[in-house]
């Protein structure tokens, strides 16, 4: 599939927005990529999970952060077979207080899978407490990357960054 058609689909499911935003960076940006819109539609689920399935070769797991990732990690585990973990931004205070749902990462080759970057924050995040549990972690992908430094700090963590679609085509698009 042609990254055209994923925005296409992306724009038809209303995940594409125009105007004032603040981001979870705190910046303010003119649009907002809302992967959880596309993540509720089925067939841009569907179509997210197949392309990013190219990628899955050599892992035992995949690996998301809640909340946004969470159906895009589910979505490409039934489209692989692959199992996955949902990974919580802070270890629960009761219960089993886990910061890792699932499996056990120990010495598995487990994938990232982000929604949206921006500064790359909540992967980098979402890499540590893996690499914490002992996970080994090489590559992350996302569907959107907003090109707002998240590559670099993946490379200075010797971490692969594969963005579906930079921003730039996008907003490249609005132009058409």
């Amino acid at each position: 599939m042609k990254k055209e058609d994923l925005i296409q689909l992306l724009k038809e499911c209303g995940a594409i927005k125009f105007g004032r935003f603040v981001l979870t960076s705190g910046a303010i940006s003119d649009y907002y990529i809302d992967i959880k819109k596309a993540s509720t539609d089925p067939k841009t689920l569907k179509t997210i999970a197949q392309e990013m399935s190219k990628y899955t070769t050599g892992y035992d797991l995949l690996a998301g952060m809640e909340l946004g990732a969470v159906p895009l990690v589910v979505a490409l585990s039934l489209k692989t077979g692959i199992p996955y973990v949902i990974v919580r931004k802070e270890k629960r205070g009761h219960g089993t207080e886990k910061q890792i749902e699932g499996g056990n990462v120990k010495d598995k080759n487990v994938l990232v899978i982000e929604d949206v970057t921006t500064s790359g924050g909540s992967v980098v995040k979402t890499i540590q407490i893996l690499r914490v549990n002992n996970a080994k972690v090489d590559k992350a992908l996302v569907v959107v990357d907003r090109g707002s430094g998240t590559k670099e700090k993946l490379q200075n963590m010797e971490v692969d960054f594969i963005p579906l679609i930079p921003v730039s085509e996008i907003l490249k698009n609005r132009l058409d």
